[in-house]
């Protein structure tokens, strides 16, 4: 009887420990190595991110903020475009990252925050 109480109770402590108490993991900022830009962009850039804006979805479009990109470069040339989307309870963040020839090469699309409406 006491090595079955023994076992049970190793057991549950596996199930709690091991399988009960995952960690959350957040999206690593895509913007680490970048700063806040105030120059003006080259006008590919600008006819880029605001494409992509006249493509999001009618709810998304909707719930667009007045001033709903931010500009940041790095030391190597490139620049990011993020735009911020209050949506459903969730802060969206549409990072879109441009070389230093300013082409896009990557787009990130992830909840960077919850809110209560």
């Amino acid at each position: 009887m006491r090595i079955a109480r023994l076992a049970a109770c190793f057991l549950f402590a596996v199930f709690v420990f091991g399988f009960g108490c995952t960690a959350w993991k957040p999206t690593p900022d895509p913007l680490t190595g970048f700063h806040k830009s105030y120059k003006v962009l080259d006008q590919s850039i600008v006819n880029d991110y605001q494409n992509y804006i006249q493509n999001l979805s009618p709810k998304e479009k909707q719930n667009l903020g007045p001033y709903p990109a931010s500009f940041f470069e790095d030391n190597t040339g490139q620049h990011a475009v993020k735009i911020e989307i209050g949506m459903d309870g969730n802060e969206w963040e549409h990072i879109l990252v441009y070389d230093k020839d300013d082409k896009r090469v990557k787009t990130f699309k992830y909840v960077a925050g919850h809110y209560r409406s």
